[in-house]
């Protein structure tokens, strides 16, 4: 009978369990895919002391205990060890099918996630309470509520692909967001009829963004995306019929540079019809426009907004003109006006035919929107002047 193999403190091993010389223990087993794997501890058992100088982990016998279990259960015991930026740079190699705009901000992500030291745990210790820490310490360091948000929301699909793949048991990410912290971003507000009034006197009068003017009201008359309103070339303007076709968006990919893709849905491929203001700023754009150059971004050309470069405006470019266009404007009137961005505009061009009582179908059709309910509940904000007209025209 053979002897049975026993520690330095003469204590028998069992099948699997081996110690080194320098006294660390050492488990072999065969995983799930009929693989070799090796776990290690400095404890046998978890009465043991840790050697001085070591890392305190749990012990051998825990860590066997743990394995028999992911077995039993299926799980993937070599894929619960990848550390969650790992798993996320796996789960970006499968989402071919997205917009480069998606991602190129999961590349940020991505490269944050390299640099965290949450990025650098393995999935198999993620717990729920982890996230929530995590999400917080990311809010306490100043990251705004949506960027929090957007960081949860896109590593949530990306363990619930390591549930599937049976190298975890639960999802950590599978809670709202609202049971830990407080939305506190503030809610788009349209520029009041007033406020639109005065930006406008403003910029007609202003030497440096007069220019800018007729740009403007193609924006705030429209309700264009600014993608779409960047991408707009010659070939989009219908002038016999008065309409604007959009069919796509032009953007500017951090790595990449131009690109034209297709509208957010497929519910932004439309014709907006050009009223007798938008048709006159058209004009007056091709009839002031510098010498069109010869560039071509994916088959496009002839770009109606273009800079002193030959080459595109995108969405960058009119952020920062709408910055500096309100410092000026506040810095000369008492009267201050709130911040304003491309996206204002078309914020308000939706909120004002929402409150003259345009059909909401309709509405959904010029927007673009793929659902109704962003129409209703995130642009269309009713005024008290509006609610008291609409009461006093349906009960009187």
């Amino acid at each position: 009978m053979s002897e049975k193999r026993r520690d330095n403190k003469n204590r028998i091993l069992r099948t699997g369990e081996s110690q080194r010389k320098d006294g660390r223990y050492a488990y072999k087993y065969i995983d799930a895919f009929g693989r070799p794997q090796f776990v290690y501890a400095w404890k046998l058992v978890p009465t043991d002391r840790t050697p001085a100088g070591k890392r305190e982990d749990i012990s051998l016998r825990e860590k066997e205990q743990e394995i028999r279990q992911d077995l039993n259960d299926g799980i993937n015991t070599a894929g619960k060890k990848m550390t969650v930026y790992e798993l996320f740079k796996k789960y970006l190699k499968q989402q071919r099918n997205a917009r480069l705009s998606t991602q190129s901000t999961y590349g940020y992500l991505l490269e944050f996630l390299s640099r965290d030291k949450f990025g650098a745990r393995s999935i198999d210790t993620v717990k729920i309470s982890d996230v929530k820490a995590w999400l917080l310490e990311l809010r306490d360091n100043g990251l705004a509520y949506g960027t929090v948000l957007f960081y949860k929301r896109a590593l949530k699909p990306a363990f619930k692909m390591a549930l599937h793949d049976d190298c975890i048991r639960k999802n950590p990410f599978d809670f709202s967001l609202s049971t830990v912290m407080k939305n506190d971003t503030q809610s788009r507000q349209a520029l009041t009829p007033e406020q639109e009034e005065k930006l406008l006197a403003f910029v007609q009068s202003d030497v440096c963004y007069q220019k800018h003017y007729d740009e403007i009201i193609i924006l705030l008359r429209t309700g264009l995306r600014i993608s779409e309103f960047c991408g707009l070339t010659l070939n989009d303007l219908n002038f016999t019929n008065r309409l604007i076709n959009i069919d796509h968006q032009l953007i500017k990919v951090a790595k990449i540079g131009y690109v034209v893709q297709p509208p957010k849905s497929e519910n932004g491929v439309r014709q907006i019809p050009m009223s007798e203001e938008v048709y006159q700023a058209f004009m007056n754009i091709l009839k002031n426009r510098r010498k069109q150059s010869l560039f071509v971004i994916d088959g496009y050309s002839n770009f109606l907004f273009i800079n002193r470069n030959g080459v595109p405006n995108v969405a960058s470019n009119y952020e920062a003109m709408f910055r500096n266009l309100i410092k000026k404007y506040n810095k000369k009137n008492k009267d201050q006006l709130p911040k304003v961005t491309p996206h204002v505009m078309r914020h308000t061009f939706c909120t004002r035919l929402a409150n003259a009582g345009m059909n909401p179908k309709a509405l959904q059709y010029v927007m673009g929107h793929s659902n109704i309910t962003i129409t209703l509940n995130l642009y269309a904000h009713a005024s008290l002047k509006t609610v008291k007209s609409e009461i006093q025209r349906f009960v009187a």
